[in-house]
């Protein structure tokens, strides 16, 4: 039986009334249901409904769906424009630090509160750089609702962020250097030229493994570096991390970077034991940066060091670099970032000792 403004008697003898929450992502409206024992409390459980989500469609938009159910849509649609490490870090973040929280909720039910909460509970598990990505993540999904129709506006967008605190990566010491150099030289099977070559070019680790011979060319003492290799969490496949072989993450990463006289010699003597197009490679493939790292701390337990890791190998290269009085334009270009600006934030402490020697050639001249 049937008494107007969808409200119904059902055949268990209670009343059903149901209204539009708003429009799922194919068009259609997703309805939202009340129950009760007569056609009178229906009808009142249904009016402040109705009118929540007129109000809900009119501010926020008409896009019923989840917030989960969207992701996947966006996650298709920018999987040709980003690259396969970008989308597999993008659907990582998502499912692990996000979904547990706002997958069931509908986009036009996100609201700014929604937000804070959900901030608040990743600041409780997660560095604030990484919360920082996280939210550059989800935002980029729902700026897209936005720019699609489903939403009016991103709720998230006036949020205020946790400011990242710039994270201070210690250089060796010159001394320190030396003993991790002079052991990674004594090294078998070439297992300390990455090390060595990290050390003399500032190489990233993901960097060293895609090496080619073909990239390295003698005559001119000059290497391209344009790929990276790397393991990223697996989209669809059964195991949870994959390998890929891909190209350097941004324009600036791709570089060309001189080779010294030492650095020629080792990679030299180097390539006579080498198999295969890549420089260091097993069976054939590019070797895994993760073993170049078992390699890295074998060498950095033999020179005492502890809690060193691999990227200071490169921060040391940089720091090297600066304390040679070379100028800040150029060592940004031999270390791939994307700014001057970054490379000075970077290595501030660095470029201390400079700032030293100008105030100490600043007096000299005035007094």
């Amino acid at each position: 039986m049937r008494r107007g403004e969808n409200i119904y008697l059902r055949k268990d003898g209670r009343w059903e009334g149901r209204y539009p929450k708003g429009r799922k992502l194919n068009g259609r409206i997703k309805y939202g249901y009340v129950y009760g024992r007569s056609y009178t409390e229906v009808k009142e459980k249904l009016y402040p409904l109705r009118i929540r989500y007129q109000s809900l469609q009119r501010i926020q938009g008409v896009s019923a769906g989840t917030f989960g159910e969207w992701a996947s849509v966006w996650l298709k649609e920018v999987q040709e424009d980003v690259k396969p490490s970008t989308l597999s870090s993008y659907y990582y973040k998502l499912t692990k630090y996000v979904f547990p929280f706002i997958k069931e909720v509908p986009l036009n039910e996100l609201t700014f509160e929604t937000g804070k909460i959900l901030l608040n509970q990743l600041q409780k598990k997660l560095a604030r750089s990484t919360v920082l990505v996280i939210f550059r993540i989800v935002n980029k999904c729902l700026n897209r609702a936005k720019k699609n129709g489903k939403l009016h506006a991103n709720p998230f967008l006036e949020l205020k962020m946790p400011k990242a605190k710039q994270k201070k990566v210690r250089a060796l010491t010159l001394t320190e250097q030396k003993k991790v150099m002079e052991i990674a030289s004594n090294e078998k099977k070439g297992r300390g030229i990455p090390v060595l070559l990290a050390l003399y070019s500032g190489l990233r680790i993901g960097e060293i493994a895609a090496l080619k011979w073909a990239d390295i060319d003698f005559e001119t003492n000059l290497m391209y570096v344009q790929h990276t290799y790397q393991r990223i969490p697996s989209l669809h496949s059964t195991k949870k991390t994959q390998l890929i072989l891909a190209d350097s993450k941004t324009e600036a990463s791709v570089r060309v970077v001189p080779i010294g006289k030492t650095l020629k010699r080792l990679l030299l003597q180097h390539r006579k034991q080498s198999k295969g197009s890549f420089v260091f490679s097993t069976n054939g493939q590019p070797c895994e940066p993760r073993l170049l790292t078992y390699h890295f701390h074998r060498i950095r337990l033999k020179a005492g060091l502890i809690q060193v890791h691999f990227h200071q190998l490169r921060h040391t290269f940089a720091t090297r670099c600066l304390e040679a009085r070379k100028d800040i334009s150029s060592v940004s270009a031999l270390l791939g970032h994307a700014s001057t600006q970054m490379t000075l934030d970077t290595y501030v402490d660095a470029m201390l000792d400079q700032r030293y020697r100008v105030i100490k050639e600043l007096d000299r001249m005035i007094s």
